[in-house]
């Protein structure tokens, strides 16, 4: 009896193990193709840029209404984020905006780049059908993806070499504000600042004229540029709707070669100190 015991536990053991390292999963279902009058563009709002957002623009000219339950892109060119919940059930329209956030640009420092195929991937149920995954093919070569690929990596070109950033040396005088944007060494090769642009509130006015505006030389670790800032408007509407108001357009070479563009941005304490300013000189503040 002990025998036929131990001959049993054994022939159950192996069973058991395998049962505890878990059932194979059943295969994911395979995508489907996007339900017919249904179709996708991506677009992105002046709202989207400071956020890192883009829009999928649904269009559904069905009379069939189509439950989003979250959206996604997906391409080599950016780094793939989760699916962003969506919960969105669109009837006829013409146009229905998901914003979703994207992933930073898979950037190269050989150069820059060229823009690959991308899709769209959501999970959504056409009127009582059940939920599956649809993937929605981006027309290649997309405009937005190809202007936010170019920038990010024209910025990611300039910044492996050095580091640009508002200096703590900002001070009223009058009605500017003066201060310094400052190079930082990060690698090598000469780092040239071209020109400065302004903002949706602010005139961006470099001190010294000459071209280039400031030099980080190849054996040096640090260059200022100085600069002054005034306010660009002064209605009301331009302050309550300041969604670009601190994004610094700094145009800068590397070695002498083709002007990227880097943004900007003045830290947080900086940023409250610039709208104090602009709200007293425009006669808006206290």
């Amino acid at each position: 009896m002990k025998r036929t015991a131990a001959f049993l536990a054994m022939a159950i053991l192996p069973i058991a193990l395998l049962a505890g390292c878990g059932a194979p999963e059943a295969p994911a279902a395979p995508s489907a193709d996007p339900p017919k009058g249904v179709s996708v563009s991506l677009a992105q709002w002046r709202s989207d840029e400071p956020v890192h957002a883009i829009e999928v623009a649904v269009t559904n000219v069905t009379d069939t209404p189509v439950y989003f339950s979250d959206v996604q892109l997906v391409t080599p060119s950016f780094k793939t984020l989760p699916p962003e919940r969506a919960d969105a059930l669109l009837k006829r329209t013409p146009r229905t905006d998901l914003r979703i956030p994207y992933g930073a640009a898979n950037c190269s420092p050989k150069g820059l780049p060229s823009l690959q195929p991308a899709t769209v991937v959501a999970h959504l149920r056409t009127g009582s059908e059940p939920l599956r995954r649809v993937v929605f093919k981006v027309p290649h070569p997309d405009s937005l993806l190809t202007r936010l690929l170019r920038d990010e990596c024209s910025a990611f070109l300039i910044t492996e070499a050095a580091d640009i950033e508002f200096g703590d040396d900002w001070t009223q005088v009058g009605k500017v504000m003066r201060g310094s944007l400052v190079l930082t060494r990060r690698s090598t090769g000469v780092v040239a600042v071209q020109d400065v642009g302004g903002t949706t509130h602010y005139i961006a006015t470099p001190v010294e004229k000459s071209r280039p505006l400031a030099t980080l030389d190849a054996g040096a670790q640090r260059a200022r540029l100085a600069l002054e800032l005034t306010p660009g408007r002064c209605d009301p509407h331009a302050f309550a709707e300041g969604k670009k108001a601190f994004l610094f357009p700094v145009r800068a070479t590397i070695d002498g070669g083709e002007e990227r563009v880097v943004i900007v941005v003045p830290p947080k304490p900086l940023q409250e100190r610039l709208t104090a300013y602009a709200l007293k000189t425009c006669g808006l503040g206290g």
